[in-house]
This record gives C-alpha cells, sequence and structure tokens, in this order.
C-alpha cells in the first residue's frame, strides 16, 4: 500500500554470539577467528588457500572466499565482501526494510512479539557488505611488503541452522503480529502490524535465499510479504475516518482531505468513527498599505485524532494568502491555493507518519 523505493543495498545480517570452529580442518598459521583481530603473519609464499581455498577447506562443509588490501582490516573486508558477492543479489532486501527492521531489534519491538530469546539475544543487525551470517575470518597472511591477505568463510551445515532458527522466530512473530480478532485489525494499530509482518516477511525471503544457495533444505510454509501488504490493503479499507470542516466553503477543504485519504485507501465518514480528521479553518481580510489588491489570509489546522488524541497534527505555517482586486475573489483563490497545498503534500504526511510506525502490545 505505501510504495517503497527499491534501492540497492545489503541485506541485514545476523551475528550470533559465537563463532564456529571447523572441526577436522588444520589450522594454517595466521587464522583468526573473527574479523579486525587477525595476527598477519609473514610466509616466503603464498599460502595455498588464497589461490585454491578448496584445497585447503572442504567445498561441500564450507563457503570460502580470500580478499586483500593494504591493511589488515581492508583485507578482512574484501574477504567478506567477495563472500557475500558469492551469494549475489538473491541476498539482498530493500534497504528501507532493512532499516526498519533494523531499528526494530534495536528498539526492542522485536522482543515484544518473539515468543522465543533468539531474536532478543542473537540478532546484531547491520548495514554494511562485510558481515553475514555465519562469516568469519580463518585465515590470513601478509606478503612482507604491502599487501595483507585474509580468507573468509561460512561453515554450510551450521549457517543453515542459525538460518533456519531465525526464520522460524521470524515466523512465531509474524504469527502473533497478525494474530487478532477483526475489531483489533480493522484499525491503524491493526495495519501497523500488518505492515511490519510484511517487513519481516521479506527479511525471511533473504535468508530463504541464502539457504537455497548453500544447498539447505528450505523452510516450509514462508509467505511473502506482498501477501501480507494485500491484507494490510483490506485493512485501510474497513477503516473509516470522520472528516469534519469547521468554516468551510462549498466543502472544498473537505473534499480535498477526503480524496487525500481515498488515495490512501482509507474510506471517510462510518457512524461515530474512532478515526476523526478535524479541520478547523479561520480566513480573514487583510489589507496592506499603498496596495489596490484586497488580500485574504487563510489559517487553519487540520488534526487526525484517535478517540479524540491527536496522533498526526497538520496545518498551513506560514497561513496561506492570496490577493485580487475584489475581497471575493481574493477569498476564493486562497481556498485554490488551501486544496492546492492539501493534495500536494497531505497524503504524503499521513503516509510517512504510517510507514514509521512499529507495533505495540
Amino acid at each position: 500500500m505505501f510504495i517503497m523505493n527499491k534501492l540497492k543495498c545489503i541485506v541485514i545480517a545476523a551475528a550470533l554470539p559465537f563463532f564456529f570452529s571447523c572441526a577436522g580442518t588444520p589450522a594454517p598459521a595466521g587464522r583468526s577467528s573473527s574479523p579486525g583481530t587477525s595476527s598477519f603473519r609473514e610466509q616466503q609464499s603464498k599460502p595455498e588457500w588464497f589461490d585454491s581455498p578448496y584445497s585447503v577447506y572442504s567445498e561441500r562443509q564450507y563457503v570460502a572466499r580470500p580478499g586483500y588490501g593494504t591493511s589488515p582490516e581492508e583485507a578482512e573486508k574484501s574477504a567478506l565482501a567477495n563472500l557475500v558477492g558469492y551469494f549475489g543479489m538473491s541476498i539482498t532486501a530493500d534497504q528501507k526494510l532493512n532499516t526498519i527492521y533494523s531499528e526494530a531489534v534495536k528498539n526492542g519491538v522485536t522482543a515484544e512479539w518473539s515468543d522465543t530469546s533468539t531474536l532478543d539475544t542473537a540478532i546484531v543487525t547491520s548495514a554494511s557488505l562485510d558481515t553475514l551470517v555465519g562469516a568469519e575470518i580463518r585465515d590470513t597472511w601478509h606478503d612482507g611488503r604491502d599487501t595483507y591477505y585474509a580468507l573468509a568463510v561460512m561453515d554450510r551445515a551450521k549457517t543453515a541452522q542459525i538460518y533456519t532458527e531465525l526464520i522460524n522466530a521470524n515466523q512465531v512473530m509474524i504469527g502473533n503480529l497478525t494474530g487478532m480478532n477483526q475489531a483489533e485489525k480493522n484499525t491503524i494499530e491493526g495495519l501497523v502490524r500488518y505492515q511490519f509482518a510484511a517487513v519481516v516477511a521479506d527479511i525471511n525471503t533473504s535468508y530463504e535465499n541464502v539457504l537455497k544457495v548453500i544447498g539447505a533444505a528450505p523452510v516450509e510454509g514462508l509467505k511473502r510479504g506482498d501477501e501480507y501488504r494485500l491484507d494490510a490493503v483490506d485493512i485501510t479499507r474497513a477503516i473509516p475516518v470522520g472528516v469534519t470542516v469547521q468554516n468551510d466553503k462549498s466543502g472544498r477543504i473537505q473534499s480535498a482531505f477526503v480524496k487525500a485519504l481515498s488515495d490512501l485507501g482509507f474510506r471517510s465518514g462510518g457512524n461515530n468513527p474512532r478515526y476523526v480528521l478535524a479541520v478547523d479553518i479561520n480566513v480573514t481580510p487583510v489589507e496592506y498599505p499603498n496596495q489596490a489588491n484586497k488580500f485574504s489570509r487563510m489559517e487553519m489546522t487540520a488534526n487526525l485524532t484517535d478517540n479524540g488524541a491527536i496522533i498526526v497534527p497538520y496545518k498551513f505555517d506560514p497561513p496561506l494568502r492570496e490577493g485580487h482586486i475584489t475581497e471575493a475573489e481574493a477569498e476564493n483563490r486562497v481556498y485554490s491555493a488551501a486544496e492546492r497545498k492539501i493534495n500536494e503534500e497531505y497524503k504524503d504526511i499521513l503516509s510517512d507518519y504510517l510507514s514509521q510506525l512499529l507495533p505495540k502490545k
């Protein structure tokens, strides 16, 4: 319902509070358990893993990608970025969705809706290309001159286990978000819960794609985010919003607001609706010295309320002013200017408000 511009971005990464050892694999010199802590040891010759990582790490068990740079940090970031590149665009998610989900995790919102501690204790969201669930720097090398080398690896089986757990935890959260009776559902809070469920479902799609790339078994019963967005559209259509306007002229301002609400999918009217857009207009004539034209000045407040409490305030700031040779036409013009302004900006203001809401219990 609320269209999100698709931007090139990276998948939200989840880093568990432990890293993986590789049983049965020898530990070459310079191995590091995590990025940024490597001891880059010098060797006479380039290690075998740089040109042929799967000669050292079994391709059936690991995904491995080397990288290099002029500093240890640059080499590690290069290796991790190359590892992400192996998965390609199939694991990317919309940047706005990443941001919403990331903020929800940071603010503890996901913990409120999850029945498991997996999301509470394990997920660390990231906004960089150098992290991916289960990824770690396993080998490093310095050529003794200007170049550092690093190898990033993922254990397929253990990574698959973690991603599956994350997907299942998100599925529990989606079930809690959408588990409402009809009265709860057909509210702005119900709408927000379905919109956030769509975000979580899209994140699960990214996680599911990782499972596919590493050849792991898929998680059954996943729904796409767009399915929840269609439900959100239906919820919006079921929410009546009353529009009351004081001092309108031929219903012009009311019609402008009704159109903005309709463009977002809301229906106006209803019998004693919970949500009311209360609009108050004050139009006064204004005279200026040495001016032949007459002017009209419009002040307006339009507050969207939920059971009387203001949730979205809106007003003309500064007030509108229009002039003409007659006072009647000046007033007509200020109403026309008001209609244009409402048509141009109120829909976006309300849409932005709704898109930034996070569900609360």
